[in-house]
């Protein structure tokens, strides 16, 4: 096998896990908005999540959930 070879290979085996892991985010994006459709707190989603606070702010955005409102926020259950 020569380098040009190995290149190929390595560069279908890239578009194939790049496919498999586009599909992976969008599915790991509808868990994170399903999540705060059914009301679990911003702060623990992105604990849960591989996305930054700003990037899930986004998706609840995007998904037409209203931020929250100003003051103080409930706590979190122990």
């Amino acid at each position: 096998m020569t380098e040009l070879d190995a290149l190929a290979d390595a560069t279908r085996h890239y578009h194939q896990t790049k496919d498999d892991h586009d599909k992976a985010q969008e599915a790991v994006a509808a868990a994170t908005v399903a999540a705060l459709k059914a009301g679990h707190r911003p702060t623990d989603v992105v604990e849960h999540s591989p996305f930054t606070a700003a990037y899930v702010r986004r998706l609840a955005r995007e998904a037409g959930i209203a931020p929250a409102r100003p003051g103080p926020k409930p706590t979190k259950e122990t």
